[in-house]
């Protein structure tokens, strides 16, 4: 098999763009970060400390597996360690089957620690909406399902220091459990602590709850209509209020209008942090990393004038760098934890060991479109601009198959080869999902193709080129039939962020259906990715 690395030439060549020296990149990875810390789709991001390791946990939604738990010793470098779930069962829909969940599932997750174990909590937004609690003793050795419970919206798990246990969620509700976290407590706390100020009359919600220096904390997100939307902090003596309420966070950031919604974490020598995430177009939802100082008993955000900082000195020095999407020869048994399958994949129509080196692709269902394809395989992509190339084996399409690479999301640019009685070819098209609500089912897909070339090989490699800067969210297509000449398919396309469709960032993401009879399959030579440098 041939393995064709890009180079950092090659990516500069394509991007129009030069490379730090080494020097400079050791300066930057040695002092410092530049925001967005994590300029990927990381939402809804929940942040613990246990000794001197962070934790953190985000949202996936209606990818699989599901909860993804990273870890850093530095609150910039994360590690992935693993996810909660491998998959959900709640509906036929996790499985593509009576409509889907799309933007749906994981969702808001809390993440805790109390003696000596880790839990976690989150509820899907979809019927039936139950909640589920999660525990563990180490996250890289796997969760254990300890309960279902109600749902409660953007729920943030807490125990207090007097062993009984809460989840505040909603716009204010407070709600006590039961010492198993199985239900609610029949005769506990089941109140709202606050009422809404007259400002408050958008959005509100994203609880984060802790307790400092004997006091209780509330972080929430609000989005008060015609203003920004910012990072609001309620206080109180007694778990059960009064409670008072402090903006703690209101800036722009990088060209985009407001960051808000997240968490503040403390390191082990007291200085403390704030991880919040921001909308930022196609990519998705980014994490930007802020001092937390305690002015007055609230926990202000942001530099000393409140704002973003552009970049900061890390909290921990010397730890090295850990990526986020990272390639893929396929050269091992199983594949590696930065990918996930949209929806519940289908275990038996994939596999890394039928023919090694290789990532195979069956088709297990006939479908007439990429949005209900069983075992599409999904990473996120990167700014400020990030590449990514597969090789595909075609030789044992059938007639009716369709395969290739995309630019993932409720409007895809998608490469797609197609076999049919007279060969292959490859087409370049854009693609727009529509649903039927309840259960998300699609009722439209809306494909326009722009271009089409015909394959006379059966190897073809494809290239997804993104540009994720202010104003741009741009994706460039090109295949090439030896990995060594390259020609642009299409035209360039615009990626967006849809919150009615798939309500997450652009995925790169491979794929193989059939759309006449199963029983076709692709081989996946590799996914090599490069990422532009911060600046």
């Amino acid at each position: 098999m041939r393995k064709i690395l890009l180079t950092g030439l090659l990516l500069a060549s394509l991007c129009g763009c030069g490379t730090k020296t080494e020097k400079q990149d050791a300066a930057v990875v040695s002092d410092s970060i530049t925001n967005p810390m994590m300029w990927a789709d990381v939402p809804d991001p929940d942040v613990i400390r246990v000794g001197d390791t962070f934790y953190l946990v985000s949202t996936t939604m209606h990818l699989m597996p599901g909860a993804p738990i990273m870890r850093s010793k530095d609150l910039v470098n994360w590690e992935m360690v693993s996810y909660v779930f491998d998959k959900l069962h709640d509906t036929p829909r996790y499985d593509l089957q009576e409509g889907t969940v799309y933007g749906r599932g994981q969702w808001a997750t809390s993440l805790r620690y109390h003696d000596g174990k880790f839990y976690l909590y989150f509820s899907p937004n979809d019927q039936p909406y139950r909640g589920y609690v999660y525990t563990t003793e180490d996250p890289a050795k796997g969760w254990t399902l300890l309960a279902r419970t109600p749902h409660f919206h953007d729920a943030s798990l807490f125990f207090d220091d007097d062993g009984r246990v809460y989840m505040i969620y909603g716009t204010g509700e407070l709600c006590e459990l039961k010492s198993d976290l199985s239900d609610v407590k029949p005769d506990g706390v089941k109140m709202r602590i606050f009422e809404r100020d007259a400002d408050e009359t958008g959005l509100l919600e994203g609880s984060r709850f802790i307790k400092h220096d004997g006091k209780y904390y509330l972080l929430m997100i609000s989005w008060p209509q015609g203003k920004p939307r910012r990072q609001v902090c309620y206080r109180a003596d007694k778990i059960t209020g009064p409670y008072e309420k402090k903006v703690i966070l209101e800036s722009d950031f990088g060209g985009f209008y407001y960051v808000g919604q997240g968490t503040i974490v403390d390191d082990a020598q007291g200085n403390w942090y704030g991880v919040i995430f921001q909308d930022r177009g196609g990519v998705g939802r980014v994490l930007t990393l802020m001092p937390c100082r305690w002015i007055d008993g609230w926990p202000i955000l942001g530099d000393e004038n409140g704002r973003v900082p552009l970049t900061m000195r890390k909290p921990v020095l010397g730890q090295p760098d850990i990526p986020l999407v990272v390639s893929d020869e396929f050269d091992e048994s199983k594949l590696k934890l930065n990918w996930q399958w949209n929806h519940n994949p289908i275990d038996s129509a994939y596999s890394v060991t039928e023919r090694p080196g290789f990532l195979r692709l069956h088709t297990s269902r006939v479908v007439d479109n990429l949005y209900l394809a069983p075992n599409t395989l999904t990473q996120r992509m990167e700014g400020p601009g990030c590449t990514g190339t597969v090789s595909l084996d075609l030789s044992h399409m059938q007639a009716g198959d369709v395969a290739g690479f995309a630019a993932f999301n409720g409007h895809s640019g998608i490469l797609e080869v197609h076999a049919d009685e007279q060969g292959k070819y490859l087409s370049m098209a854009t693609n727009v999902v529509d649903f039927k609500e309840p259960g998300k089912v699609v009722v439209g897909v809306n494909p326009e193709e722009k271009e089409r070339v015909n394959l006379s090989g059966d190897v073809i490699y494809l290239r997804i080129q993104t540009d994720f800067r202010p104003g741009k969210d741009i994706a460039t297509f090109f295949y090439s039939t030896d990995g060594k000449e390259w020609k642009k398919i299409g035209p360039d396309f615009k990626m967006m962020f849809d919150y009615r469709k798939l309500f997450m960032g652009t995925k790169f993401a491979i794929f193989n259906y059939a759309t006449r009879a199963t029983g076709g399959y692709v081989d996946v030579d590799y996914f090599h990715y490069e990422r532009e440098p911060m600046r």
